[in-house]
């Protein structure tokens, strides 16, 4: 959300950072709505005050047995105009909160412009590709092969993009989502939270899901929805709060299922377990203020990596450019991981700062001393998609026989299985 005394102020800067996002200027409008609600709420005022000294004038006459007529008949219009206003007062608060609620976040200056991923940054990369003596396979080969990776029963059971994992593979992934809390919440800090998978409408409307993005949202008949992203709910923690500043930052994960209909895919990636309706994340959430924000994507974005990279994953850091920035976000880091199988890099983590494009959504904020309340920084990552890298393992670790070479440091989790064979 906006700040619409921001708009006020810079109107020609808030249309040059809309013009970043291709997006034509809109300040106009916005004003125009917002002249015509203060004018209602100043009217309103008015009109109170006027109230307030016929009533004064009424009770006057009546306590001189003067003819109050006049005078009641006066209150009378005075109290029809402010019932009108009464009720167009929230009409043009909710048509203007409509309209900024439907614009995205605006860009940090670091993002470089460009249209799509083409245009995307390399900041950094990790790693060598594996010499193969053979021919890689993708995932849903190697998992079919072994027996452990049924797409024919989870179709039957639930239809198109849907999987089920069986044995070794179905221990691997719960294995990746263990090792990467430990991590995170053995080395950086972040406390680990169990989360509701159904949320109601604020809940969503507060990190940016609606109301643009409902088509992309699985809801339930009993008007809740399935979360996209643990991101949801775990951000929403702070909202309607003000946190003491001594409290910030507060640095929270999850590992969940996820559900997303996938509304703008049709027909991508439809082999394998890419891109499911269904898949479990580990999510990074951070609330900071301002001055603390920018380190903290910084450092969001290399507890990520450090998954990654023990994992022994090849991957690359990409600074996503202006068309490819999601809505809520002012700036974003992919991390993109190496996949052999399919000869070329996934996304696998993105990590974002919206600075305090949610907490005004959720009118979430913090107090530094006697301070007036300022809004709170939030952040979030995947800390990574569980799944996606249960595709990289199988790709990168794959033998010449169909078998998998079990990561070391995932062994412990694994009951100490050095490599997944058919089942």
């Amino acid at each position: 959300m906006h700040d619409i005394k921001m708009i006020r102020d810079d109107a020609a800067g808030f249309d040059a950072g809309l013009a970043r996002r291709g997006i034509l200027p809109l300040s106009c409008e916005i004003l125009e709505l917002d002249e015509q609600r203060r004018a209602a709420l100043a009217k309103q005022q008015e009109l109170q005050a006027e109230r307030n000294a016929v009533s004064k004038k009424i009770g006057e006459a009546k306590r001189l047995k003067q003819d109050s007529a006049a005078l009641e008949a006066e209150g009378a219009r005075i109290r029809a105009e402010i019932e009108a206003l009464d009720a167009e007062g929230p009409r043009l608060d909710g048509l203007l909160r409509d309209m900024l609620a439907k614009i995205p976040n605006l860009l940090d200056g670091s993002v470089p412009d460009g249209e799509n991923e083409a245009a995307n940054k390399l900041e950094k990369q990790f790693g060598a590709p594996r010499n193969f003596t053979f021919v890689p396979k993708e995932h849903f080969e190697l998992g079919e092969a072994l027996g452990l990776m049924d797409f024919a029963g989870a179709a039957k059971l639930a239809g198109a993009r849907f999987t089920v994992l069986k044995g070794a593979l179905a221990r691997l992934e719960r294995a990746l989502g263990q090792f990467m809390l430990d991590t995170h919440t053995g080395e950086f800090g972040y406390s680990e939270t169990v989360v509701p998978l159904l949320v109601n409408d604020v809940t969503m409307y507060g990190t940016g899901q609606l109301p643009k993005f409902a088509e992309d949202l699985f809801a339930t008949t009993d008007g809740r929805w399935l979360i996209p992203t643990a991101e949801v709910p775990l951000t929403n923690l702070v909202a309607g709060g003000i946190i003491p500043v001594s409290k910030l930052p507060i640095r929270l994960t999850a590992l969940s299922y996820c559900f997303r209909s996938e509304a703008g895919s049709a027909g991508r990636d439809v082999r394998g377990m890419l891109r499911q309706h269904q898949f479990s994340k580990v999510e990074l959430v951070s609330i900071t203020t301002p001055e603390q924000s920018w380190d903290e994507h910084e450092r969001m974005t290399h507890a990520a990596e450090t998954i990654l990279e023990r994992l022994g994953l090849l991957y690359r850091r990409m600074l996503l450019c202006t068309g490819d920035t999601g809505f809520s976000a002012a700036k974003t880091y992919d991390l993109e991981v190496w996949m052999p199988g399919q000869g070329t890099y996934r996304e696998i983590s993105s990590c974002s700062n919206t600075l305090a494009f949610q907490a005004r959504r959720m009118n979430a904020r913090y107090r530094a001393g006697e301070g007036k309340p300022d809004f709170v920084h939030t952040l979030n990552g995947s800390g990574v998609a569980v799944g996606r890298a249960l595709i990289a393992v199988m790709e990168n670790y794959q033998n010449e026989d169909g078998s998998i070479t079990v990561p070391e440091v995932l062994r412990p989790y694994m009951g100490g299985l050095e490599r997944i064979t058919a089942a």
